[in-house]
């Protein structure tokens, strides 16, 4: 399902939108301010986002800039009363991909929803996140709290299979089957430990890899 954050702080507005959109098909999460729109964004990527340029704790382009430095083609729209020129220039150039101005009507705004997701398709599933740590798996690239991180094939794919089962308790013999057996690599049960200290170390280790005792492991998200 098409997920979408609706980052908007009027109730009425963000109400009507969420309503007609979820008849459309769509997932909406609503969020009020920027600080709880960049918590979401952290926590779990949607396919979309539609953000106010006027929010109570600071400006939506500030967002979208943070957004461009972490996920670079993830769809932004502009939803805004502000409709100068300068404004929508400001705000294609800060990284959005569309921008929409107050008032608008509902039926052209999932138009220009549809469109834009043609051209982009799901981005979502080209990053992976989990507890501050992050996969782009285009650019097969791990960062954590925003620090890149150089590592092997084998901690790569580790953490990989990890980060796709997210809230997934996997067993040590899932794990070497599908990141070592799968690439024709028969190796014992003391690799998966070596390679598992080695990834936790370069990961500053983190709270949200855990040991299930006796069986394997487990990614989840911590408070």
């Amino acid at each position: 399902m098409t997920h979408i954050y609706y980052i908007e702080d009027d109730p009425d507005i963000a109400a009507a939108v969420k309503e007609y959109l979820e008849r459309k098909g769509f997932l909406v999460t609503l969020c009020a301010t920027l600080a709880q729109a960049r918590q979401a964004l952290e926590d779990h990527l949607p396919t979309l986002v539609l953000l106010d340029w006027n929010m109570p704790d600071g400006h939506g382009d500030r967002l979208c800039r943070w957004i461009r430095d972490r996920w670079r083609e993830l769809p932004i729209i502009f939803l805004t009363v502000r409709s100068d020129a300068s404004d929508i220039v400001s705000g294609f150039r800060d990284g959005a991909d569309d921008y929409v101005v107050k008032p608008f009507q509902l039926e052209v705004l999932h138009s220009r929803i549809l469109a834009l997701l043609r051209r982009t398709g799901n981005v979502a599933e080209q990053y992976l996140s989990c507890g501050g740590i992050r996969i782009d798996r285009n650019r097969r690239t791990v960062t954590c709290q925003s620090e890149e991180i150089p590592l092997s094939a084998a901690e790569y794919q580790l953490l990989l299979y990890l980060m796709q089962h997210r809230g997934k308790t996997l067993t040590r013999e899932q794990i070497l089957a599908q990141v070592w057996d799968v690439n024709g690599s028969y190796v014992n049960d003391n690799t998966l430990t070596v390679t598992m200290k080695r990834l936790r170390d370069k990961l500053r280790q983190p709270a949200c890899l855990k040991t299930v005792r006796s069986v394997g492991y487990r990614m989840e998200d911590t408070l």
